[in-house]
């Protein structure tokens, strides 16, 4: 294809999540943001796209190197630099930076919101924007913001768009995380400026940001805690799991830690307090303190519709841990475990009592590590339970946290063949 055929103009908005092709016409990633330089001063240039290929990795895509641009497709050269794209301090993203920012209209009739950018490619094969879809900001404007006008400006008709001090919203740029798991939206908040990143975090519901917390790596996360209302801090920290919660809490200077635990619900408070009383490498430390646990009288049925709950992760869904009176950690006698596959096999109406696996090893809360993952790897397991010296069940250690915890410090902001690399030589020694 000619880059005669691209279109004339090409919206940002629609751009973001095209798939990229090379000349063989096999896929190779997919839009995820474009790259541009925007100064105070004359017109901004675009020059690339932000490319995610297989294995969640981003690169940096030039657009001197894109051949068109149709609708629903991208086609490039094929030559792909695998390396991850890194922001530099010139560069602007359009969707994670540009869209949903205030600017001022020249003409005098006051503040609107940018909702789309338009980019045009030139004779000279640069592509610039040149155009902005904008909503203006009706005044008065409060928290129940009414919708403005809208119109397609000049990108001239302008002001304060190439401004860091421009106010900004985080709408247009969450609504590309839709139907992407929290581990992705945590990758994608992660390659934000730290300004950006604690905007856009801040705007993301409870439950999101609870989840996404969970995903991302200390440095992200304090800052993202540190700027929230004390309040609001306190009732994401409810949402998490436990021992996700904690290790977070540790994280944090003492008096902020000391706040937010006091404005915690007493029950998740307790919790995540007597996680924080274990050694960081041990079994207590590591464990959750909310698996599936159910009584030896529970039927097939309620132990199935327990493990299908959402907030069930699919490490500890595998596994139920049944119990003697009380069914909240620490429980009374651990009676055994029933694995998920084998309550597959059995009738609705069976009780789990009749079938329980009474020879999984427990650990203790002071157990070290390398022993959970020695027994984990051992019996092809999941999740183990931890116990006390009365055989009551404090919680249980699953398999993708010892993998957190046997993984570099940096392995959520490192590319994968880094990762690979600090893996095999932790392996032999």
């Amino acid at each position: 294809m000619s880059a005669r055929t691209s279109p004339a103009r090409v919206f940002v908005a629609r751009l973001a999540g095209t798939d990229v092709f090379d000349p063989l016409g096999d896929r190779v990633g997919r839009v995820r943001d474009v790259v541009a330089l925007v100064r105070p001063t004359g017109t901004p240039r675009a020059v690339g796209l932000v490319v995610e290929v297989p294995g969640k990795r981003r690169v940096f895509l030039p657009l001197s190197r894109v051949v068109s641009i149709e609708a629903g497709a991208v086609l490039s050269t094929g030559l792909l630099n695998v390396r991850r794209f890194e922001q530099r301090a010139a560069e602007t993203l359009v969707v994670a930076q540009l869209l949903d920012r205030e600017v001022e209209l020249v003409d005098g009739s006051g503040p609107a919101v940018v909702e789309d950018v338009a980019l045009e490619q030139q004779r000279n094969r640069d592509w610039v924007v040149t155009q902005l879809f904008v909503r203006r900001l009706p005044p008065g404007r409060g928290l129940r913001r009414r919708r403005g006008e809208t119109l397609l400006v000049d990108v001239a008709a302008v002001r304060g768009l190439g401004s860091e001090r421009a106010q900004q919203g985080a709408l247009a740029l969450i609504s590309t995380f839709e139907g992407l798991k929290p581990a992705d939206v945590a990758d994608q908040l992660h390659d934000l400026p730290p300004s950006r990143l604690v905007e856009v975090a801040a705007a993301l519901t409870d439950e999101v940001l609870a989840d996404v917390l969970e995903e991302l790596g200390e440095e992200d996360r304090v800052s993202i805690v540190s700027a929230l209302l004390a309040e609001r801090a306190a009732d994401v920290l409810d949402l998490m799991q436990p021992d996700d919660a904690a290790d977070l809490v540790s994280e944090l200077p003492t008096a902020r830690a000391t706040e937010l635990l006091d404005l915690m619900e007493p029950e998740e408070a307790d919790d995540v307090r007597r996680l924080l009383a274990y050694g960081e490498h041990t079994a207590g430390g590591l464990m959750t303190t909310e698996p599936i646990i159910l009584a030896p009288e529970a039927t097939v049925a309620m132990a199935l519709a327990t493990a299908r709950r959402i907030d069930v992760t699919p490490a500890l869904a595998t596994m139920i841990f049944v119990v003697r009176p009380p069914l909240e950690t620490p429980t009374g006698t651990l009676l055994g475990v029933v694995h998920l596959q084998h309550a597959l096999r059995e009738p609705p109406h069976a009780l789990i009592g009749s079938f329980l696996d009474r020879d999984i090893e427990p650990v203790l809360p002071e157990d070290a590590i390398g022993k959970v993952t020695r027994l984990l790897a051992t019996y092809n397991l999941t999740a183990l339970p931890v116990v006390d010296a009365d055989r009551r069940l404090l919680g249980a250690v699953s398999v993708d946290d010892v993998l957190d915890h046997l993984l570099p410090d940096d392995w959520r902001d490192a590319d994968a063949d880094r990762t690979d690399e600090a893996m095999t030589r932790s392996a032999h020694g």
